[in-house]
């Protein structure tokens, strides 16, 4: 059957890529320049860990975002709240552009920050969940893996193009005329990415599998009215295994895209263009590691494939470090695909296939939005400010940050051991079914011919056959 990217897949992946160019902007902005213009300059570490906490809190907004985004999507489509996730992310983006610095009104410009974060959040619950979906329930059974790991890749690009507007304006501007009020050109452009974004989205019909359920409900139908309970009614065994999967993710995404950047340039002292040009190469090289490890999830199983990225990660986090303390940008760069890319596309695709598997459409979007976003909410958006936390607690030692980001990816491989694999990669393929019957017949044929030979010689030697 051939493997192939439906046209749904790539609308979804489109409006991700712009859709994620908000998020992705503020961990960019969080990391290089929010402690600056909405925090006390007195302590710069508390500045710091201060800009990084409003990164975390879009975190815990979304586990709210995604399951109400999640809940409606089950009820009216997933497509309707698609454009809801798409407005609300660039409208919240767009004011962040707006708002002014500590500065300027004190202790409400961080409060105004912390409040259009949370709209961000909310926003941010149920994109990359209904997009996923949007384009797993379009797929073929065989070629979901490539086509539910689409939108990663759309995760990618829009944080490629807001890493690369951040860098350019930064890099065409004097340093004190961009803390100032270049760094607001980018989030002003989120006004434009938002348009953009409807139009593609507006080609898009909602998923076949979600129409069959609509309108054909058949038995247990009256529950698809309240997703939430009849997920907890019969998929409730699931939800543990979800979040397990789902921590892997999200520690190598945020580790090296946020907390790095900052320690690069506390730390290792580099300019913030050698951390910022080290995510933009990492996120080119997914254009084409993330569809390889979608055709991977297709050809050689789901779980395999997250296994394999979480301990991979897990044994690299050391590397990773030591690659940043050489300074070298050539060798910072190399370390971010190994982890960023490398690892992380092949725990974001498996978790995006299986995500798309495990739960029964009537409420998959509220199963797949409630695991993925509480387990983003304790970890993703946490790991940043823990490791910075690790970083003063142990007096800038590695080791605590290390040994824990490799605990939480080892929990991932051991979630993959309570989700199954569908049912066309547990059986055998045609070709070893015939191998197999085959040996079966060959097996039969030689025994025949041994009875057969057995009882002619008893013959001529005058004995009676074998019975």
């Amino acid at each position: 059957m051939t493997r192939r990217l439906s046209r749904a897949t790539i609308a979804s992946t489109v409006g991700t890529a712009l859709e994620w160019y908000d998020f992705s902007l503020y961990g960019t902005a969080a990391a290089l320049v929010l402690p600056q213009v909405f925090f006390p300059a007195g302590d710069p570490v508390a500045a710091t860990l201060s800009s990084l906490a409003t990164f975390a809190v879009g975190f815990f907004a979304r586990p709210v975002g995604g399951i109400v985004i999640g809940v409606l999507g089950d009820r009216v489509g997933r497509r309707t709240m698609l454009f809801v996730t798409l407005l609300l992310m660039a409208a919240a983006s767009t004011l962040i552009g707006l708002l002014p610095s500590y500065a300027s009104v004190g202790a409400a410009a961080p409060v105004m920050l912390v409040a259009l974060r949370v709209v961000q959040g909310l926003g941010a619950g149920g994109e990359y969940a209904g997009a996923m979906l949007m384009s797993a329930e379009h797929a073929e059974t065989r070629s979901r893996g490539l086509n539910a790991s689409a939108p990663t890749l759309g995760n990618a690009v829009g944080s490629l193009v807001a890493t690369g507007v951040f860098f350019l304006v930064s890099a065409v501007m004097p340093h004190e005329a961009f803390i100032d009020y270049g760094w607001r050109i980018p989030f002003l452009l989120s006004v434009f990415v938002g348009v953009a974004g409807v139009i593609v989205r507006m080609k898009v019909s909602d998923t076949p599998e979600f129409r069959e359920a609509r309108d054909n409900p058949g038995a247990g139908g009256e529950r698809a009215m309240a997703p939430l309970r009849a997920l907890f009614a019969s998929s409730r065994h699931k939800i543990v295994p979800g979040m397990l999967i789902s921590i892997a993710p999200n520690v190598i995404s945020y580790l090296p895209s946020v907390y790095a950047l900052t320690y690069l340039t506390t730390h290792v002292h580099t300019e913030a263009w050698v951390g910022l040009i080290g995510v933009v190469i990492a996120n080119l090289v997914k254009l084409v590691t993330v569809p390889t490890a979608g055709w991977l999830c297709d050809r050689y199983g789901r779980r395999p494939v997250m296994v394999a990225g979480s301990v991979a990660a897990a044994v690299l986090f050391y590397p990773f470090f030591f690659m940043l303390d050489t300074g070298t940008p050539v060798v910072i760069w190399a370390a971010f695909v190994m982890i960023y890319t490398l690892c992380n596309d092949l725990t974001l695709a498996s978790q995006a296939t299986m995500m798309s598997e495990l739960f029964d459409v009537r409420y998959r979007y509220t199963g797949v939005t409630f695991t993925r976003e509480i387990a983003g909410a304790v970890v993703g958006g946490c790991i940043p400010f823990v490791a910075a936390w690790l970083d003063g607690w142990s007096g800038g030692q590695l080791w605590p940050i290390v040994v824990v980001s490799a605990l939480l990816c080892l929990l991932s491989a051991f979630g993959t051991r309570f989700i199954e694999e569908p049912a066309h990669l547990r059986e055998p393929a045609p070709a070893a079914r015939c191998g197999a019957v085959g040996a079966l017949r060959r097996g039969r044929r030689v025994a025949a011919r041994s009875a057969r030979c057995g009882a002619v010689g008893a013959l001529r030697r005058g004995r009676r056959p074998p019975a």
